[in-house]
């Protein structure tokens, strides 16, 4: 698989890059949300269908933070798979359907990098989570309140807990 990933901690970056080069994928890394808009812009000008698997995106960083990063890549390709790699996931989880009105994938910092492999190689998962996005309209519509909120993050980590232990 082709990976992305933005992070501004160059010691996290050398850790996901080894451990996903181990298992033979190919990885590119930025850190901070700019860069990683700009070398997407770049791949996907030499390749105009997807040019990564997924895109992993902290939540917190210099210049563009997760949700504007994602939000770039999701305007030039709308079927990116985005995940977010947060400490806040029901803030991240908010804040990703009232922005980019869609669910994305979530890692809970800080995980293992075994999850960080078992989510970006399930992409069953994806599928799970295009599901779920079936109702993020009536959602927003609805202006969701935190119990609404909170169920459709305990079905995110459902699927994940299934598909990671």
């Amino acid at each position: 698989m082709k990976i992305l990933i933005a992070d501004d901690e160059p010691d996290l970056l050398s850790q996901y890059r080894t451990i996903l080069e181990d298992k033979g994928h190919q990885v590119t890394t930025t850190l901070d949300g700019e860069l990683c808009v700009l070398e997407y812009s770049k791949k996907l000008a030499e390749n105009s269908d997807n040019p990564f698997d997924a895109v992993v995106l902290d939540y917190s960083m210099p210049k563009l933070n997760g949700l504007q990063t994602a939000k770039e890549i999701l305007g030039l390709n709308p079927s990116q798979r985005i995940i977010f790699a947060s400490a806040y996931v029901q803030e991240t989880l908010v804040d990703s359907i009232k922005n980019l009105k869609q669910i994305v994938e979530l890692l809970q910092k800080p995980f293992s990098l075994q999850a960080l492999v078992d989510t970006i190689e399930d992409k069953n998962i994806y599928e799970e989570l295009a599901k779920l996005n079936v109702n993020v309209q009536n959602l927003m519509d609805l202006n969701p309140t935190h119990a609404q909120i909170r169920d459709y993050l305990e079905a995110l980590r459902k699927i994940q807990k299934a598909k990671t232990f």
